[in-house]
Order: structure tokens, then sequence, then C-alpha cells
């Protein structure tokens, strides 16, 4: 159980129309008695669709201790029960809300000050916080000092192996071509910036999206990344997360993305990068 938002219904208000039956492509509502019920939680993503179909009011969001909106499970009830159009649906409103929820923070204050957001707890100095966040010093032999930003010297000294662009999930789409026939590496943001070897290690010659499970607005991501592994000349997904406990994040949306397509055919890997750049382990899921 966790708090979030989700549909409820004013069955006094209710008149039993099925508006917002026809509006749910999650299929979380159904008409029971002659009013609209909530058929269970995990169905309900939460983002409304349904209230401005309600003639009467009668729906209403709110913020409540509820089961997490789970996609998968969704579209296997959608597939039981009404087929594989109303699982599409699905899936493409999902995209939908992924678009809107991306628009609406790209508007948003940044400002960091308490009226927009609450601070984090700030960890106690030598530890203590999330393990993620947690200061480190790494101890490294003498390196020769910083590079001028002035412009002196060549404007790329070390050859980008990033063949596409977009690459956040955020701004990525279903089908774009620079996904087809090649292996797809789902990348922690931190990744790159930790281990140098990320370019000709994990980019040379395939695709990339790039994600963070613990400040990105991660919603939408496993209804994205699932259209975009249902192209089945993707044939392989390499997941490169970072060691700290909070990038376990990136592994569960990817392999319930995978899980979303569908596929059975698809090979699934995980690397996890040390925060000083080397690779701990490697195995497939």
């Amino acid at each position: 159980m966790a708090l979030r938002k989700i549909i409820t219904i004013d069955e006094d208000l209710c008149n039993g129309c099925g508006e917002c039956i026809t509006a749910c492509a999650e299929g979380a509502l159904q008409l029971v008695n002659g009013k609209a019920k909530l058929v269970k939680e995990q169905y309900c993503d939460g983002f409304g669709d349904c209230i401005g179909d309600c003639p009467t009011g009668a729906l209403v969001i709110k913020e409540v201790e509820s089961e997490e909106f789970d996609i998968v499970a969704t579209k296997e009830y959608l597939l039981e029960t009404q087929g594989q159009e109303a699982a599409d649906r699905m899936i493409r409103a999902n995209i939908e809300h992924d678009e809107k929820i991306a628009a609406a923070a790209a508007k948003a204050p940044d400002c960091g000050c308490s009226s927009h957001d609450t601070p984090a707890p700030v960890a106690p100095a030598g530890g203590g916080g999330c393990p993620g966040s947690r200061m480190r010093v790494s101890e490294k032999p003498a390196q020769a000092p910083a590079v001028s930003t002035s412009g002196v010297g060549p404007a790329q000294a070390i050859r980008s192996d990033l063949e596409q662009w977009p690459v956040q999930l955020h701004l990525v789409q279903p089908g774009m071509p620079f996904f087809s026939n090649k292996e797809l590496v789902v990348l922690s943001t931190c990744g790159p910036v930790a281990s140098a070897d990320v370019h000709w290690k994990f980019l040379r010659g395939r695709s990339v999206v790039v994600a963070c499970p613990k400040l990105d607005v991660t919603d939408p991501y496993i209804a994205k990344l699932g259209g975009i592994l249902a192209d089945k000349t993707i044939p392989k997904m390499i997941i490169v997360r970072m060691e700290v406990p909070c990038c376990g994040g990136l592994t569960k949306i990817a392999t319930d993305a995978h899980a979303l397509s569908g596929r059975t055919d698809l090979v699934v890997e995980e690397v996890t990068i040390g925060v000083g750049g080397d690779v701990l382990s490697v195995r497939t899921l």
C-alpha cells in the first residue's frame, strides 16, 4: 500500500450513465447495481481521464492509501475481459499521460524553495540518509590537471558513440527508427558520469534510453518502454544501473516493461556499475 492519487466515486451523485466507464482506458470502472464502481485499485492509474466525462461530478481524484497502479496486471485484465484492442488503447493512453506529465514537469517552477517542494532531509556528515546520496570521495592516483574550457584544443578529443537523439525516456517514442534492429540499453542517468567506458562498452552500435528511477517522474515509464520493446527487431535489452540501492528501481521498471511487451524472445541483461566506474556484475534476467 502507498499514498497515491486514485479515483473515488460519490454514489449519491452517480446516476449510472456509464460515461466514465467508456472514458477509462484502463477498464478500472464498472456499473454495479446501477452505480459506477472501481473494479480494483491497481487498475486505476489516477490520471483522471474519466472525470471530465462525468455529468454529475460524482468522480474525484483523492490522495489515499491504495494499492500501486500495476500496468502489467491491468494489461492482462484487459486482454482477458476486452481483448487486444482494449489493451492497445490502454498502452496508448499511458504514453499520452507520459507526454502530459513531462510537459507539466517542464513548466513547473524549479526554484527549490519550500513553497513548491518539501526539501529532502540532509544526511548526517559521514553517513546516514539514503545510501544512494551518501557522500563518497574516491582515492585515485594523481591525474593531469583539469583541461581548460576556454576552447583551446580539439573540439572533440574522445569520439562519442551516441547514434541517436533524444535519449531521455520521457522524450523518446515507441516506433522511432533508431530503435529498430539494435540492442537497447536502458541506462542510469548517473552511469555515464561514473564510468568513462559507457560509450565504447555499451552505446557503440546500440540504441539507448536514459532514466533515473529516483528523481524522474517515473509513472509512465513502464508503458513507454513496453511500447518500445514491442518492436520485435530489438533482440536484447541491457539494463546499465548503478550499485546504489535506489537504482534497483531501474531494473524493476525495465523488467515490468518487458512483461508488458508480451515478448518471450527478448534477452534481458543487467549490468551493475560501481560508483568508481568499474563493472561489478553482469547477469541475465
